[in-house]
């Protein structure tokens, strides 16, 4: 009887388990013809200079339609900055900021996503740059869509924040008079559904 009790038991809790779906996360691409990821610093106290990267990549991953469990990751090539400058990309790109050669690659992944609005999200995940890695805390607005033309599900996001250089060990010997601690970093992207 009980040998018949414990088969019963295994069949009835192999059903249960077989029965559940697993959720397939939700996977969107970059679209690199609709993107920007740039920066802005204060230099001498009065003036705002702006830049970016040409070269990044970026996903986002989510099995939930409010977007609270989704992963963001982006990936950027530091020697693709650029301030609309020639010979201060040249500076930016030695020892004295980014030591490309030492340091490649710029990454971020996000590790919680917060609704707080209607479409608007607190981002915070580990920004890696300039070999150090530490958690920042980031704004989104996302809007979905629909391509017209592909009449493909479509998703823009603008994300918005600030970090401070010196965390992250960016110009060091260069003072805040010169150019401001603080960072505005500004990215907007499109992505595509898969």
């Amino acid at each position: 009887m009980k040998k018949n009790l414990a088969i019963v038991m295994a069949l009835f809790a192999s059903s249960i388990l077989f029965s559940f779906k697993a959720v397939e996360p939700n996977s969107w691409d970059l679209d690199k013809a609709h993107c920007n990821l740039r920066f802005s610093i204060t230099h001498n106290m009065v003036d705002d200079i702006e830049g970016g990267f040409s070269k990044f990549d970026s996903k986002i991953t989510a099995s939930k339609e409010d977007f609270s469990d989704a992963v963001l990751t982006m990936t950027a090539e530091a020697s693709s900055i650029f301030s609309f400058n020639e010979k201060r990309d040249g500076h930016l790109k030695t020892a004295d900021f980014f030591d490309v050669e030492k340091y490649p690659t710029i990454t971020f992944k996000s590790t919680s996503f917060t609704k707080t609005a209607e479409n608007n999200f607190k981002i915070v995940g580990d920004l890696t740059l300039h070999g150090v890695t530490k958690s920042i805390t980031l704004n989104a607005v996302i809007k979905k869509g629909t391509n017209p033309m592909s009449q493909k599900a479509i998703m823009g996001v603008k994300i918005t924040g600030t970090i401070n250089r010196k965390d992250f060990g960016i110009g060091e010997k260069m003072p805040e008079m010169a150019i401001s601690n603080e960072v505005g970093v500004v990215a907007n992207a499109e992505y595509n559904k898969n």
